[in-house]
């Protein structure tokens, strides 16, 4: 996809491509790296979430000039398309077989492998091998792709990465192993081939997990929009359009109860629309000639001609989503400390397993020999327990909270969960039930009930649905109504009885109250968003933990007011979501680490921004989407508990890395002196992977 536009007066281009062969933080700096040294890049980001590559770049040069350029760093790129974004989530389908087919070789050679250690020889011994063989060799050319395809990819234009001496090492075990089954050597290490092959895949598929999860966010916020619309042509003839065929210009005819597919102008017609996609504020709105409406509105009156005035990515929606996009990108504290890694792992195993090799061959050693040392010190450096210390401990942390009614999203959101040290409410749906209750339904003589429930039915607004909730659990009949109209702005008018009836307007000061009129007698109903339960004692708590609690709501002062009585919170009111995003980032130059808690389409973006992110279950899709976690149930409490839980998990964490390292310090050099085969390498390997999880266990009860 390619875009105009313009720097500093001289026209640049903007080309989106998929990269999906990008899989750490060591391809980000790559590939960033490698296109800033092509002349005509001007800038170039990859997002690790998408795996799409945004490159500015002067007009000459031409995109195949781009993707030649990444394909001599040793990335495959591809024109973002709708058929190029589909393909994204066949990247973790595809690391689920190689685990699934892994984990199934594993079992069957370790069965083959006991009976060898239990005293099997001769012959019988040489036909476990083999067999062993027959289970492993086709196990490692499939399941072993994803290592190999990105080593080879990496090699191939000179460089190397993590996968580097990972595929050796499969590759060279596997080979000997084959050597001494074919010659009736008394060893082969089939099973840590493939045991090796299981753990790594299992941590690459959880990561893969994460990050279409992540993606699904964005992809449900686009959603919203219309798929298309009815067009008005100027012969007076109408077309439903496609939403990407849209242009600016065409008039859209937007019915009553249908959502908007673009930006745009009212023409002719009056309505209301809910606009908390964009602002969070549920009251309807009242728009008119010359008023803006955006796409993914709800038009929610009569109705309506747009003039269509921006279409597909200039939407207010999708600017929406791209900064979600930008800001789930901007965690960069663990993309520079996988970068490290990724910098540091594969040239220091790859020294010490050349240094071991070539030792021993000086002192004496032949060459099968010093091969068996060489891949038994590139076995027993795989960093599975270092990689498990972190996502071991997430898993069975998420296991608990999940139990105390907290789904964690993204493994990394306990860590940053337990940094956070400031709490940022949204308030209708979050800090409030978002479910308004009436408050006076007594007020209002019996008889004239079913006259009432027969207006609020007549209307989808908040607090109509609030009118129809309780005359509804009162067992009240709706009465019949002649000429039932609602207008934008005010309610639902009708005639009852020869009667003018109506449900309109309340108090202006008190967005919280609707006024029934039946001939010339009002009365006034008003009604109650209450907190949700435990909110009090969660802000509490929040405090005693050092996490002091704020609110930035899209509402009005007033209604912010009303709800906040007594609670003692700081807020910000009618804020739009690029409000929010600004009010976090102040937060974060004074070095806060924010959790924003949000339920809205509109929190989309700021939940992305949070250092860390959580929404109720009744939030929106998108809501739910952009959170790291979610809460189940009215109580606020999970929220204060999340916390707790994942304070505890990093100190299960640090405890895992001190193993991982005292591991390392014990095994690297008792390998590099020859006194490990390749089998206890990986037996070792392994047996640090156990003790890890072992003590991640410890965190079954961390929510409790």
């Amino acid at each position: 996809m390619t875009v105009q536009a313009a720097l500093r007066g001289t026209p640049i281009e903007r080309t989106m491509l998929a990269v999906p062969g990008a899989h750490c933080a060591g391809c980000i700096r790559k590939v960033e790296d490698g296109l800033g040294k092509i002349p005509g890049v001007i800038a170039a980001r990859l997002n690790m979430t998408t795996k799409q590559l945004t490159v500015e770049h002067e007009p000459a040069l031409r995109v195949p000039d781009i993707t030649a350029a990444l394909a001599r760093i040793g990335f495959e790129a591809q024109a973002l398309t709708a058929e190029a974004a589909k393909t994204q989530g066949k990247d973790t389908r595809d690391l689920l077989r190689c685990t699934a087919v892994a984990s199934f070789a594993s079992m069957n050679v370790m069965l083959l492998s006991v009976s060898v250690w239990s005293g099997a020889g001769g012959a019988t011994r040489d036909l476990f091998h083999l067999l062993a063989g027959l289970i492993a060799i086709p196990t490692v050319a499939y399941a072993g792709r994803p290592f190999f395809r990105s080593a080879g990819a990496a090699l191939k234009a000179g460089r190397t990465n993590m996968d580097v001496p990972i595929s050796i090492g499969v590759l060279l075990v596997t080979a000997l192993s084959l050597y001494e089954a074919m010659t009736g050597g008394a060893h082969a290490y089939f099973d840590g081939a493939v045991m090796l092959l299981f753990f790594l895949l299992t941590g690459r598929t959880l990561d893969s997990v994460m990050r279409d999860r992540a993606r699904d966010g964005v992809t449900a916020l686009i959603k919203q929009a219309a798929a298309g619309a009815l067009v008005l042509r100027t012969d007076g003839w109408t077309e439903w359009v496609r939403a990407e065929a849209l242009a600016r210009g065409d008039r859209m005819i937007v019915a009553a109860g249908e959502r908007l597919a673009a930006d745009g102008i009212v023409e002719t017609g009056e309505s209301s629309v809910d606009r908390s996609l964009l602002t969070g504020e549920s009251d309807p709105v009242a728009v008119g000639l010359g008023d803006e409406v955006h796409a993914g509105m709800l038009n929610l009156g009569a109705v309506i001609t747009v003039r269509v005035t921006a279409t597909g990515a200039d939407t207010s929606v999708a600017e929406i989503a791209r900064l979600m996009e930008d800001a789930a990108q901007d965690r960069s504290r663990y993309v520079r400390i996988a970068d490290r890694a990724a910098r540091l792992y594969a040239p220091a195993v790859h020294a010490l397993a050349a240094s071991s090799f070539l030792l021993w061959l000086l002192l004496g050693a032949g060459a099968h020999q010093a091969l068996l040392v060489a891949a038994a010190v590139l076995i027993i450096t795989c960093p599975c327990a270092l990689g498990l210390a972190v996502p071991a401990a997430q898993i069975v942390a998420a296991g608990s909270l999940m139990r105390a009614g907290v789904l964690v999203k993204d493994g990394s959101a306990l860590e940053r969960l337990a940094e956070a040290d400031w709490a940022l409410f949204d308030k209708t749906g979050t800090l409030t039930l978002g479910r308004p209750d009436l408050l006076n339904l007594g007020e209002v003589p019996q008889e004239e009930w079913p006259l009432l429930l027969a207006l609020s039915s007549a209307s989808r607004h908040p607090l109509s649905q609030a009118v129809s909730r309780a005359l509804a659990r009162e067992g009240v009949a709706a009465a019949r109504l002649d000429d039932v109209r609602e207008e934008p702005g005010f309610g639902v008018r009708a005639s009852w009885d020869g009667r003018l009836v109506s449900l309109g307007r309340g108090c202006s000061s008190d967005s919280l109250s609707t006024t029934l009129t039946i001939g010339g007698e009002t009365v006034a109903l008003r009604f109650h968003d209450q907190l949700r339960p435990d909110c009090p004692a969660t802000l509490k708590l929040l405090a005693e933990l050092g996490v002091p609690a704020s609110v930035a709501s899209g509402d009005n002062s007033r209604s912010v007011a009303a709800a906040l009585r007594g609670l003692g919170l700081t807020a910000q009111t009618s804020m739009s979501p690029q409000d929010k995003l600004d009010a976090i980032a102040r937060l974060q130059r004074i070095g806060r680490r924010v959790l924003m808690i949000g339920d809205g389409m509109n929190d989309g973006p700021a939940l992305a921004a949070g250092h860390v992110s959580m929404a109720p279950a009744s939030a929106s899709d998108v809501g739910q989407n952009a959170a790291d976690a979610v809460f189940l149930g009215d109580s606020l409490l999970p929220v204060a508990k999340a916390i707790v839980a994942a304070r505890r998990t990093m100190r299960v964490v640090r405890q895992n890395f001190a193993l991982a390292i005292a591991y390392n310090v014990i095994a690297v050099p008792l390998a590099f002196a020859g006194l490990v085969t390749p089998l206890v390498a990986a037996l070792a390997m392994s047996g640090s992977s156990v003790i890890v999880v072992a003590n991640a266990l410890r965190l079954r009860r961390a929510a409790q």
